[in-house]
């Protein structure tokens, strides 16, 4: 099945994709629908108002995780591209609910940066409580996966070692539209999808999940073990080679540029780039 949170008139609605239409769930967004252990029920017997698919205004899939974490450097090709060696253990760092956007929305170009990069990613997206999962555990607290654009401002990133203020900015990362479950992609929890980017129509980034360092369920298992993962929170599992940062010479967004980052059987994020008017 496929969820999302759809803004409407009276506020945001988790719902389900049901051919042409979307099907409202009762819950005020995806975050909330998967806080309630029965929600894999509640979506396969949807029955309440339904939304035209099409002009569709999509909010990040869970607007309030209370965690997002991220890895870097976990796909084989940007490591080598980086020019770093592969990591015996995973690279984390955060973001924060105020840096989400939606998966149509304007990205903003703060004018602090001049160096805006582009990151896609295959998120995963929990959905029961876990703590120091076993391998069992973290394939069961997958709920399903979504598309993530890790916008960055480079410049900022590495000021210091730590990453966050590159990573955090406000509005800065589009996830959705939909949290699509294991059992519609190839592989399940560990799945094996196409991954693009293109920026104003030119191909940046294409690959598979197939390359990832580490999969889904070993981050799952990874994270849980230095912290509570609840339902709703998001991993966004690293990005392929093709970064701007690492071209030669360096590539970056600007105002009026159009990003797309796509993954098979997920769907795509499709923001145009925006001076930031603070």
């Amino acid at each position: 099945m496929k969820l999302a949170t759809l803004r409407t008139p009276a506020g945001t609605r988790a719902v389900l994709l049901a051919e042409e239409e979307l099907v409202d769930l009762g819950a005020a967004d995806v975050g909330a629908l998967l806080a309630d252990p029965d929600w894999r029920e509640r979506a396969a017997t949807a029955s309440g108002t339904r939304f035209p698919l099409a002009g569709a205004d999509f909010a990040p899939v869970v607007p309030q995780p209370s965690k997002v974490v991220c890895v870097g450097l976990n796909y084989k090709n940007h490591i080598h591209e980086m020019g770093r060696e592969l990591p015996s253990h995973p690279t984390l760092f955060a973001k924060f609910a105020d840096s989400l956007t939606g998966p149509a929305d304007d990205i903003p170009h703060p004018a602090e940066t001049t160096e805006l990069d582009w990151e896609v990613e295959l998120a995963v997206v929990i959905g029961r409580r876990v703590r120091r999962a076993s391998t069992a555990e973290a394939e069961a607290a997958i709920a399903g996966f979504t598309v993530l654009n890790d916008i960055t401002c480079r410049d900022w990133q590495f000021r210091t070692r730590e990453w966050l203020q590159g990573k955090m900015w406000d509005a800065s990362t589009p996830v959705g539209p939909y949290l699509v479950t294991p059992d519609e992609l190839p592989g399940g929890v560990r799945p094996v999808l196409d991954v693009r980017l293109d920026v104003d129509g030119e191909v940046m980034q294409s690959d598979t999940t197939g390359d990832l360092l580490f999969d889904p369920v070993a981050l799952v298992e990874y994270v849980s073990s230095v912290i509570r993962l609840n339902p709703g929170d998001v991993i966004a599992t690293g990005t392929p080679g093709g970064v701007g940062h690492a071209r030669t010479p360096h590539r970056y967004l600007r105002p009026g540029s159009t990003v797309v980052a796509e993954i098979d059987g997920i769907g795509r994020l499709v923001n145009r780039v925006v001076a930031d008017a603070g």
